[in-house]
């Protein structure tokens, strides 16, 4: 080898070598439909500049799915990389225990354990040792539902720490109100309590849309729903500014509250769309991700970090009536909202940005899941992910920079504990006589060609009918039991990384 063409070699090694490990930060919207993205709905009411120019710059992602339809069981397995459905199927309620597993690695300890400062600011919803705060003999009444919680203020010694949330979990920071439509309505930072709840809810601000769905239990006196996504975009943005020539890498996982109801707009987002109090929130919820993503621009750090969005599930059902009266239609082109199997469930919006890594403006079908962002993740920034730990993650790198193939042939959308699907190649199968779970408003089913199903399961071949109009489970026995003995091996056994015996 001629000694020139040696040392450039060498000097190549040695740049790459050297190279600073990536900042990572995830923005997860709450409650956000497929179609609720503009760049991806060429009919939607909803602006969304800040979301696009993300697309634009990075790559989209169109088949990409959250773990399940509803709010925890989609954070426990972007967290973890491993399948909800594995553990549990439904949300942390008020004042439940934490969910997360102390013998597995959270995304933030791998991190953290590869020298990243990491960071929480946003709705965690995924439980905290409320016992260790709570009064001996406090005993909590239930609400008419009897599924939450009704606890007092004075039930509980707010001086205390509080343990089992983010810092539990390999987050060095976190601020938030955990969940903002559940109780305690107060500030967490780290693991306190900012100010003390000293009165039960008592408030019911008219919202923009949909039902108020704040749960009974304390809050701080004064305290404003509408100042809540304000709040935690201002915190998110100063901790990202916080980071400025300090050394090493760092982490922010950023989980929004908006747009999920209680749908409360800031003033000076109400009439920003056209779709109503929701697009407003939406619109709302663009504008935070947009103050983050300047803030990484100013302290000069958007071309060294990989910045992920996406959404935990599908919109919530007042999505049906928005296509009625503003002609929206938040799942896009899918069957379905929040809670469904069927693709309006669990299909959501996925960008990826990482200049000179991930292509800038491309668009991917190929299949992924929030799940596979862990060893992702991992491969990314060279750590190596423990026997035991996100066992159905897939290395998704590739295809980041601009493979075809994905690395996942299959995938698993569930909700409830008796109710799953399968997806393989365009093909998906419900196990279920029905993939859904929201009501349907009947005038919706009539103007889209939708009829009751009269099988055990339903069968759609995804490329030729993304609406999931044409059952064809009837038809295609093979392929039933096809996807059915997919479906058993993947249930019965981890995808990439078995837990050690």
């Amino acid at each position: 080898m001629k000694p020139l063409l040696l040392l450039a070699l060498l000097a190549t090694a040695a740049t790459a070598a050297t190279k600073p490990l990536p900042n990572v930060v995830i923005l997860y919207a709450d409650d956000m439909g497929w179609g609720d993205l503009g760049a991806q709905n060429p009919d939607s009411k909803i602006p969304t500049p800040n979301l696009d120019r993300l697309a634009a710059e990075g790559t989209r992602f169109t088949n990409a799915h959250s773990s399940s339809g509803v709010c925890t069981p989609s954070r426990y397995a972007l967290l973890h990389g491993r399948y909800h459905w594995r553990k549990f199927h439904g949300i942390v309620n008020s004042f439940d225990p934490p969910i997360l597993d102390a013998q597995r690695l959270t995304l933030a300890e791998l991190l953290k354990d590869k020298g990243y400062r990491t960071a929480c600011v946003g709705k965690w919803h995924l439980g905290w040792d409320w016992e260790a705060i709570r009064h001996p003999g406090a005993q909590p009444a239930t609400d008419g539902k009897k599924r939450n919680k009704v606890y007092a203020p004075g039930d509980f010694d707010w001086s205390k720490t509080l343990p089992g949330g983010p810092l539990s979990h390999g987050f060095d920071f976190y601020f938030g109100d955990d969940v903002p439509n559940f109780p305690p309505y107060a500030w967490i930072e780290n693991d306190r309590i900012q100010t003390p709840p000293t009165e039960p809810l008592n408030i019911t601000p008219k919202t923009a849309e949909g039902s108020w769905e704040a749960r009974p239990g304390p809050m701080v006196a004064g305290w404003d729903f509408y100042a809540v996504v304000p709040r935690l975009a201002e915190r998110a943005e100063e901790w990202v500014r916080a980071q400025r020539g300090r050394e090493g890498p760092f982490f922010l996982y950023a989980p929004f509250n908006s747009p999920h109801a209680p749908i409360v707009p800031s003033a000076e987002f109400t009439g920003t769309s056209k779709a109503g109090g929701f697009g407003d929130f939406m619109t709302q919820t663009d504008a935070a991700a947009g103050r983050i993503l300047r803030a990484l621009e100013e302290i000069g750090e958007a071309d060294n970090t990989l910045v992920i969005f996406s959404a935990d599930n599908g919109a919530e059902h007042y999505a049906y009536e928005r296509v009625r009266a503003f002609g929206h239609r938040s799942s896009g082109p899918f069957r379905g909202v929040k809670r469904d199997l069927w693709e309006g469930g669990h299909r959501v919006p996925f960008v990826v940005r990482w200049p000179g890594v991930v292509p800038a403006g491309r668009v991917s079908d190929a299949l992924i899941s929030q799940i596979d962002l862990f060893a992702t993740i991992a491969t990314a920034v060279g750590a190596e992910i423990p026997a035991g730990s996100a066992e159905d993650s897939h290395d998704q790198l590739a295809l980041l920079r601009g493979g075809e193939t994905s690395a996942r042939a299959s995938l698993v959308h569930n909700t409830n504990a008796n109710s799953y699907a399968v997806r393989q190649g365009d093909w998906v199968l419900i196990d279920a006589p029905t993939g859904g779970v929201s009501k349907v408003p009947a005038w919706f089913d009539e103007a889209n060609g939708y009829t009751k199903n009269d099988q055990p399961g339903e069968l759609y071949h995804l490329r030729e009918d993304p609406g999931q109009k044409r059952n064809r489970f009837a038809e295609l026995p093979d392929k039933v039991a096809e996807l059915r003995a997919e479906l058993q091996r993947i249930r019965s056994n981890g995808e990439v990384r078995p837990l050690a015996p």
